[in-house]
């Protein structure tokens, strides 16, 4: 079941991806940035119905020095009293959230829009696979700043250094994807959301997969194909 994911990721199409039981025990939609268009953005904002996500591997975070958004908001407590007060040290299922900063391309308008995601989601993911060709990072950060703009309407996830070695959220698990497939290591995730005002449920999940022919997948599989190559997935770019 891996290969085909990895197959239908090259591919650039969707694949789903269930945590785990004993976590977030949500869906989410996961294809590879760098093939995004805007009616990929369509599928994910009217199928799924969460919050449109990029992951953004962490050679690339750590080089280019993106903050998770909890150090942001840590670092401006003093000055913002009310931000210490909303310190998220009680996640059910989680140490540490993955939040970093949003964005817009600079050329979208508002940025909400389906194409306005899709072109900041494709050129982020464009500026990813700079990086891994070995572009220097004051280059990086001049690319970035020349075509993007903080806030926006794409939100940043920053996946753990040593992705599943070190965390098994969505971000690590769609990164990770990504890195054995050998395609470039951003992906946009969005989970599936229920009817009944929970998150969709494993079962409804996997039945959309198979009515749609998309490949499901737990979050358990791809931790296990990754420990057994040793986390060196990275290999595979």
């Amino acid at each position: 079941m891996l290969e085909h994911a990895l197959s239908a990721l090259r591919s650039g199409n969707f694949v789903l991806v269930y945590d785990a039981d004993n976590r977030e025990h949500e869906t989410d939609f996961v294809m590879c940035a760098e093939f995004v268009n805007f009616t990929h953005i369509a599928r994910m904002r009217k199928d799924a119905g969460g919050l449109i996500c990029l992951t953004v591997p962490p050679e690339f975070h750590q080089a280019l020095k993106i903050p998770y958004l909890v150090e942001l908001l840590s670092n401006g407590n003093e000055k913002y009293p009310v931000l210490k007060a909303l310190e998220a040290y009680d996640i059910p299922y989680d140490a540490k959230s993955a939040f970093s900063i949003t964005i817009n391309h600079r050329k979208t308008f508002t940025g909400i829009t389906d194409r306005d995601r899709a072109l900041t989601i494709s050129e982020f993911a464009k500026t990813v696979k700079m990086f891994y060709e070995k572009a220097q990072s004051d280059a990086l950060l001049a690319h970035m700043r020349q075509n993007f703009r903080s806030p926006g309407h794409v939100t940043l996830l920053n996946a753990a250094p040593g992705l599943l070695d070190a965390r098994s959220g969505h971000t690590e698990l769609a990164t990770a994807l990504m890195l054995m497939a050998g395609i470039t290591p951003s992906a946009v995730i969005c989970e599936m959301m229920g009817d009944d005002g929970y998150a969709r449920s494993k079962s409804d999940a996997m039945a959309y997969a198979k009515e749609h022919n998309l490949v499901f997948l737990e979050g358990k599989e791809i931790i296990e194909a990754w420990k057994h190559e040793g986390g060196h997935g990275i290999r595979c770019l």
